[in-house]
């Protein structure tokens, strides 16, 4: 194991010939001068050496995945050519397990015999969390031609680095890469798997999306990326940050994908490359991580929220946040409206049925099947929980939650440590998960004492005009979804 020095001080990796940074020919130096002929004669041949990359992983309390993640990188087709772990703040077995992989490893694959180091960094409390984790892993890989970021719950498929490294040096315009995110479903049972799978729904919605629209990626998420280190150091330059990643803001990956778009570079998605992330298997977990993530792209799109994080609303990045957030706004607004007026139809005996509002349903079902069929390593969960109407519904009232607790806590204004929210929720604590649910009953009581204190005339009248506003929005989602439901998919799996 290997034990940096405090955090912030720069060390440069152990690399062969090939990692140092892209500089201009050096000129070859007559032997009688102190550079030895062979290290002259390695300079030469620089421009024939394999790119260089160096992988950081931070890791919080990972004891339970990091061998799982640590044993997928070793055995990659492409290995790292070097793999720093940066723990921080951590108080279980992680460094105990990971140490077990410290040290060099002579690694042969269909590309050749390959070389690798793996080192071990516990920093011990770190008041920046997993961007300081990160921020410290750059300055020890910042030398190397590309930095592979990978989250020390996920485990990538046996070719992704490869695939990531084949297209990063393709095109010297990309800044960064994504590889296809999605979430290992079988050692879960229950409402737990009931959970991920909903969020293996999710993932495969935003990836398509994202492969779509020239497969230009929104957000080059930390789980399983590739970067430019000359990217990441003009984002520093361009942006006077002193580090790639900042802490005051509460989705660093979002941050600096924008600012590596507004750099210049492209930041794509792989149609290849793929990995397998940590899901969140209660609901407090995933109302935690659910929050912070719409909290922070909210930030981000919000403008003059912050003095050190301008919001950005045009960002080309942030559309898909964009469409995110009105389309949330729709479900709400077409669920409440359609449970309200349905309750307030049946309590004076107004309600007509009409199959015309089997229409959005069916196409909600045929859309919410398709995209589990474009799924690449799909099971029946999947299929079922698409097609059986109950499940897929039941998730989204989940998210309407999320999506409501995150405009409130940002409205409010109030200063919230999300990252330590999320935190706490994964270990079991706290109760604001349910904090939606109190306010739909205490709403709901409200709505219905106020609806049997009116008179009947006045019922009528908000029914009256109530139907029809619902159904001309209601008829436009349908109408989108028809839509999504002819665009050609153009044979990408998610």
């Amino acid at each position: 194991m290997s034990i940096s020095p405090s955090v912030g001080q720069k060390v440069m990796p152990y690399s062969r010939p090939s990692a140092s940074r892209p500089e201009p020919e050096p000129e070859i130096i007559e032997p009688e001068s102190a550079f030895p002929q062979d290290f002259a004669a390695s300079l030469q041949d620089l421009s024939t050496q394999r790119a260089t990359i160096g992988c950081i992983i931070p890791a919080y309390n990972e004891e339970e995945s990091i061998a799982d993640v640590l044993r997928g990188l070793l055995e990659q087709s492409r290995v790292p050519d070097v793999i720093h772990l940066v723990v921080n703040n951590s108080n279980d077995k992680t460094v105990a397990i990971a140490s077990e992989f410290a040290g060099p490893h002579e690694i042969t694959t269909e590309l050749g015999e390959q070389f690798t180091e793996v080192f071990v960094h516990d920093i011990g409390k770190n008041p920046d969390k997993k961007v300081g984790a990160l921020n410290y892993g750059f300055a020890l890989v910042e030398g190397y031609d590309f930095l592979l970021g990978v989250d020390g719950d996920t485990v990538a498929d046996r070719r992704a680095v490869e695939f990531l490294e084949t297209e990063i040096t393709s095109d010297t315009r990309i800044g960064g890469i994504s590889a296809i995110y999605s979430i290992d479903d079988n050692p879960f049972k229950g409402f737990a798997r009931f959970l991920i799978t909903g969020q293996r729904s999710q993932f495969a919605a935003f990836n398509l999306h994202n492969l779509l629209r020239g497969r230009n990626m929104a957000v080059l998420g930390g789980q399983f990326s590739i970067f430019s280190t000359k990217a990441l150091r003009d984002v520093m330059r361009e942006n006077h940050q002193s580090t790639p990643w900042v802490k005051d803001s509460e989705v660093e990956d979002s941050l600096l994908s924008l600012q590596i778009k507004s750099a210049g570079y492209l930041t794509k998605i792989s149609p290849y490359a793929r990995a397998d992330v940590g899901g969140m298997t209660t609901l407090r977990g995933l109302d935690a991580q659910q929050v912070k993530w719409n909290y922070g792209a909210i930030e981000l799109m919000w403008p003059g929220q912050r003095g050190d994080t301008k919001g950005q609303p045009f960002h080309p990045n942030l559309r898909v946040r964009w469409l995110e957030q009105f389309s949330m706004l729709v479900n709400l607004f077409v669920r409440v409206g359609f449970v309200t007026l349905l309750a307030g139809s049946l309590s004076i005996n107004a309600f007509i049925f009409s199959p015309l509002w089997l229409i959005p349903i069916a196409m909600s079902v045929a859309l919410n099947l398709r995209m589990a069929l474009s799924m690449k390593n799909k099971d029946r969960h999947d299929v079922l929980f698409a097609g059986l109407i109950v499940p897929a519904e039941l998730y989204m009232w989940i998210r309407i939650a999320h999506f409501l607790r995150s405009w409130t806590r940002f409205l409010s204004r109030k200063k919230v440590d999300n990252w330590a929210m999320q935190a706490k929720a994964e270990r079991g604590a706290g109760i604001g998960h349910w904090t939606p649910l109190f306010l739909a009953i205490g709403i709901v009581a409200a709505i219905v004492v106020a609806w049997h204190l009116i008179p009947i005339e006045l019922q009528s009248g908000i029914l009256a005009v109530g139907w029809p506003v619902l159904g001309v929005i209601t008829v436009i989602q349908t109408l989108s979804m028809f839509m999504r439901l002819l665009r050609r998919q153009h044979g990408f799996k998610v």
